[in-house]
Order: C-alpha cells, then structure tokens, then sequence
C-alpha cells in the first residue's frame, strides 16, 4: 500500500465549494424580515423565514442506493485490517460467529495481492473523485474508509518490525493488535449503521483528514 499511500498524501486538499444549501444559510434573516409585510403576524414571519437543511443529517434526504454505497466502504479498511484480530478471535469464538456472514466478503477481497490495492484506485479516483456521479454523502464516507485503511499502514509495519514471542512485550503487542481490530469494527458497525440510516458518521482521528479531501 506505499503507492496508495503516496497517492492520498500528495494529493493536494481542495477547498470546499458553497452549493444551494450553504448560499441558503448565508442569506440573512433580516432580509427576509424587512420583506415582510409589517402587519405580518409572528407565525407569517416565520413561515417565510428560509429553512435549511442539511442533506448529510437529514434521513430522508439521502437516497436509499447513496446510503447503501456509503456503508458498503466502511467494509474496505475492515477486511483489509481484519488480520489483527487473530487473538482476539482466539479468546472470544463470539467475534467469530457474529463475523461470519462476511467470510465470503472476506474470501473475494483476498483472493488476489491486488485486490485491496485496486479497490484503493477505486474508491479514491472513482468514488471520492467522481463528483458527477456521487454525492457528497458518498463521497465523504467513502474517504473517510479510505484515510482509514491508509492509517493501517502502521499498526502493519509495527506488526512486521516488532512480533515478540513471550512476555510483557508479546501481551503489550496482543493489546495493541485487539485495539486496531476492535477501532475497525466499531468503525465498521458505526459509520455503515449511521450511512444506512441516512446521518453522516464523523469518525475520530480520520474526519477531518476526509473532510479536507472532499469537495
């Protein structure tokens, strides 16, 4: 993944563009009282006073195939980090019934080297990118589980580097594994829950990191 890697962090972050909902709210309400009549009763005043609203947060105003999508990219960067969950599988069979509905998920994704690499092209370039043909829900927790998978590059090489047999160093690394596998999860259940409800999942340490990418 050092490619993929070099990739996202060479990409210069874009400012954001104002759409129809953020003009919207950058309209003063004062402008919209001095319009009013001034024998408007305050109920009248209220109605014409401009509503936003926000797509991201609102469940009926996301469609139902963008939830789906948006949900579907929290399972990349958890099949892509699933391996660090090798103990914690041991001590609990339960985490492996629960996950056992995605072991043919799980097969695909490792049924070749360039498996991950390629769905990395795919989310980043064809999703993330591809403002015409996704909205800005999509897109934005589309990055998020790509800044995600990225960050796993850590834990990964830590993994590589250093891989104790026995004592305080081995139960101090069994920690840390557990941790990384137990973050993906949670990301997982929360950010595709959150998208399949319709609400935008804000997730620690990669939101901001996503937010800046996405337009």
């Amino acid at each position: 993944m050092a490619s993929a890697v070099s990739l996202l962090l060479l990409s210069p972050p874009r400012q954001l563009h104002r759409d129809g909902t953020s003009r919207l709210l950058s309209t003063p309400h004062r402008r919209v009282l001095l319009a009013a009549p001034t024998n408007a009763t305050p109920r009248r005043l209220l109605a014409a006073a401009p509503r936003a609203s926000n797509n991201n947060d609102n469940s009926g105003a996301v469609e139902a195939p963008d939830r789906l999508v948006a949900a579907v990219a929290y399972l990349y960067p958890f099949l892509d980090g699933a391996h660090h969950g090798r103990f914690l599988l041991a001590q609990f069979p339960f985490f492996g019934a629960v996950l056992r509905p995605l072991a043919p998920a799980a097969r695909l994704f490792h049924s070749s080297p360039l498996t991950p690499f390629l769905l990395f092209l795919t989310l980043y370039f064809a999703v993330v990118r591809n403002q015409q043909a996704f909205s800005r829900f999509v897109r934005f927790n589309a990055m998020q589980a790509v800044v995600l998978d990225v960050l796993l590059i850590f834990p990964d090489l830590l993994a590589q580097s250093f891989a104790p047999s026995g004592g305080v160093g081995f139960e101090v690394f069994q920690s840390m594994e557990n941790t990384v596998f137990l973050f993906l999860l949670v990301s997982l259940v929360y950010g595709g829950g959150a998208c399949l409800l319709g609400k935008t999942p804000r997730l620690p340490i990669v939101a901001d990191a996503a937010e800046r990418q996405v337009m």
